[in-house]
C-alpha cells in the first residue's frame, strides 16, 4: 500500500459587491475559518491563504489569483480549496477550464467545500457545470442591469467616469457633472493653442517636458492612490506621451460636450475594450463649460486628423509576427519594429524593417541604446534555431531531456528519498504533538499544571509547530520542483521534435514555443561585430 499523497493546499477566498447582502456567511473571516478548520481536520498542508476582497467574480484579473496560480505553476501547492464554486469564479466558461482543464492539467486537486465538488473523488462533478453556469448567469444579469443604467445616463450628458478629465473636476454638488480646474485648464488650452499653430503631437510633447509640465496623472494621483506609483520621481511627473496628448487634442469634453460609448467593454466576461466607430459613438453637447472654443476644438481636430502618416500604395505593411516577444535584453522594455532606411525588397518585406528598444526610441541615449536588428535576420535566427533543437531532439530525444533538467537544477535521486524521509519524520511528530497540546489542555483544565508552565509549554509546542509546517513546506517545493523539471523537460523535447522540417515561421507557432526574445545591443569582438539573441523557449527558458 502507497504512502498518502502529501497535500500542500491553497486556500483561495474571495468576496465583492457581486454575491449579494448575504455577506456573513461568506465573509473573508468565515471562509478562512471554514477552510482552515477543514485542513486540520483532514491533514492538509496549508500553504498559503489567497486573499482577493472586493474582487468579482466575473472574471480571473484578481491580484491573488495570479499569485495563486503563479505558485501552481512554481509547484508550490497541489490543492485549491474554496468555500463554494462562486468563489472561484462566476464565469462558468472559464471557471469550468480552470476545474476540468488546467487543474488537472497541473496535477492540482480541486475541493469546493459546501458544493460538495471534489476533483480527487469525483464526487458532484457531474452537475458541477450547471452550478457554474447558475453562476455565470447570476452575474451576466448584474452586469446587464449596470450597463442598461449606466447608458441611460450618459445618453442623459451624465459624466460616469472614475476620474474627471485633465482640466476638469467633479462637480461637488453633482458628481455627474464637470467644472473646470483652473490650475491644469491653462495647460490645456496651451496644448490646443500649439496645436493651432501647426505644431504636431511629437513636438508638442518635447515641448511641455522641456518646460516640465505636469502631465494628467499628477492630477489623478491627488483623487486616487493608485495613480502615485506613477509620479514618484520629478522625471515621471513630467513624463509627457504622445498617447496623453493626442487624447487631450481628440477629447470632445473640451469642447463642453460628453463622449459615450467610446470603448465599451467585449463582453461582461472580458475586460477589454474595444475602440468603436464614430457612427457608433455618441456625443451630448452643451453639458458643462467648455475649456475650449467648439469651433477652435474642431479647427484643431481637422489639423491633428490631417498630419496622420499613411503608407504609399505601393509599399507593403510588415507582418510582425514577433508582436510582444521581442526585448531589449539591457532595460527589458518591448522592441518595436519600424521601416529601415534602405533600399526596397519586394521579395523579402521584413528585410526591410529593424527592430529598435522603445526605451531609445521614445527617451534617445538617456536610457537605452538601439538594439537595432534586421526583422529578416533575427527570423533566420530564430528559424535556424528551432529547427537545431528539434534535429537534435530526433536524433537523442533521452540525452536531451537529461541535458535540459541538468540546466533546470535538478535534484539528485537520493536527494529527494532524503526529503521524503524527513517530510514523513516531521509528519509524525506533527502528530504527536497534537496528542501533546490535547494532553496539556486537559491537565491544564483540571488544575494538574500551573497556568504558568501551561503557557509555556504551549508557546513551545506551538513554535515547534511552525517550524515543522515550514519544513514540510519547504521540503515538498523541493519534491515538486524536481517533478516539475523533468515533466517540463518530456513535455518540451516532445514539442520540438514535429518543427524540424519547417520552412518559415508564423506568429501562432512562435506564440507555441518562444516565452520571449532578448536583443543584446551589438559589441566588438577580435575586431567582428557580434550581435547576441537569447531565446527562451516555453517550459524550459533558454537552453545552452
Amino acid at each position: 500500500m502507497g504512502q498518502p499523497k502529501i497535500y500542500n493546499a491553497a486556500l483561495y477566498l474571495r468576496l465583492s459587491k457581486d454575491d449579494g447582502t448575504d455577506t456573513e456567511s461568506s465573509s473573508i473571516q468565515t471562509q478562512k475559518e471554514m477552510l482552515t478548520r477543514y485542513c486540520r481536520e483532514n491533514g492538509f498542508i496549508i500553504a498559503d491563504y489567497y486573499i482577493d476582497d472586493g474582487y468579482s467574480g466575473k472574471n480571473f484579473n484578481r491580484p491573488n489569483f495570479k499569485r495563486m496560480i503563479g505558485d501552481i505553476e512554481d509547484g508550490k501547492i497541489n490543492c485549491v480549496i474554496t468555500k463554494d464554486l462562486s468563489r472561484l469564479g462566476r464565469n462558468h466558461i472559464e471557471t469550468s477550464i480552470y476545474i476540468e482543464m488546467y487543474f488537472p492539467e497541473h496535477r492540482v486537486r480541486y475541493i469546493a467545500l459546501t458544493d460538495g465538488v471534489d476533483t480527487e473523488s469525483g464526487s458532484a462533478m457531474d452537475i458541477t457545470p450547471f452550478k457554474n453556469l447558475l453562476n455565470d448567469m447570476y452575474v451576466q444579469d448584474i452586469s446587464r442591469k449596470v450597463k442598461s443604467a449606466l447608458l441611460a445616463r450618459q445618453k442623459q450628458g451624465k459624466f460616469i467616469g472614475t476620474k474627471a478629465p485633465y482640466g476638469y473636476q467633479k462637480d461637488p454638488a453633482d458628481k455627474n457633472h464637470l467644472i473646470i480646474d483652473e490650475r491644469f485648464a491653462p495647460i490645456v488650452r496651451r496644448i490646443y493653442a500649439m496645436a493651432r499653430d501647426g505644431m504636431g503631437i511629437q513636438q508638442i510633447k518635447k515641448v511641455l517636458r522641456a518646460e516640465k509640465i505636469p502631465r494628467p496623472v499628477v492630477a489623478a494621483a491627488e483623487m486616487f492612490d493608485f495613480y502615485e506609483k506613477y509620479c514618484e520621481t520629478d522625471e515621471s511627473i513630467y513624463a509627457w506621451s504622445m498617447g496623453s496628448v493626442r487624447e487631450i487634442l481628440q477629447n470632445p469634453v473640451y469642447k463642453g460636450a460628453i463622449r459615450g460609448q467610446r470603448r465599451p467593454k467585449i463582453s461582461f466576461k472580458s475586460e477589454k475594450r474595444k475602440s468603436r466607430e464614430d457612427a457608433e459613438t455618441f456625443v451630448v453637447e452643451g453639458m458643462h463649460e467648455p475649456i475650449i472654443d467648439p469651433e477652435e476644438w474642431e479647427l484643431v481636430r481637422r489639423l491633428v486628423t490631417s498630419r496622420k502618416r499613411t503608407l504609399s500604395p505601393n509599399v507593403k505593411p510588415y507582418d510582425n509576427i514577433f508582436s510582444g516577444l521581442v526585448k531589449c535584453a539591457d532595460c527589458g522594455y518591448a522592441m518595436s519594429s519600424a521601416r529601415a532606411h534602405k533600399t526596397w525588397n519586394d521579395d523579402d518585406i521584413s528585410a526591410n524593417y529593424d527592430y529598435y528598444c522603445n526605451s531609445y526610441r521614445t527617451e534617445g541615449t538617456s536610457l537605452c541604446t538601439r538594439h537595432r536588428i534586421c526583422a529578416s535576420e533575427l527570423r533566420r535566427v530564430v528559424l535556424e534555431d528551432i529547427k537545431r533543437l528539434a534535429s537534435e531532439a530526433l536524433s537523442d530525444d533521452e540525452g536531451m531531456i537529461a541535458s535540459i533538467i541538468e540546466q533546470l537544477g535538478d535534484n539528485t535521486e537520493s536527494e529527494i528519498k532524503q526529503a521524503e524521509k524527513e517530510i514523513k519524520k516531521a509528519q509524525k511528530r506533527l502528530t504527536e504533538l497534537d496528542k501533546l497540546f490535547a494532553k496539556l489542555y486537559e491537565d491544564n483544565a483540571n488544575g494538574e499544571i500551573s497556568e504558568r508552565n501551561y503557557k509555556t509549554l504551549s508557546a513551545n509546542y506551538e513554535r515547534e509547530q511552525t517550524e515543522l509546517e515550514n519544513k514540510i513546506h519547504e521540503l515538498s517545493e523541493t519534491i515538486s520542483a524536481n517533478h516539475k523539471n523533468d515533466e517540463n523537460a518530456v513535455n518540451f523535447v516532445d514539442l520540438i521534435k514535429g518543427y524540424s522540417d519547417i520552412g518559415e515561421l508564423t506568429q501562432a507557432l512562435l506564440n507555441t514555443l518562444i516565452d520571449r526574445i532578448e536583443v543584446h545591443e551589438p559589441e566588438e569582438i577580435d575586431g567582428e561585430y557580434v550581435q547576441l539573441v537569447d531565446i527562451y523557449y516555453k517550459f524550459v527558458g533558454m537552453i545552452d
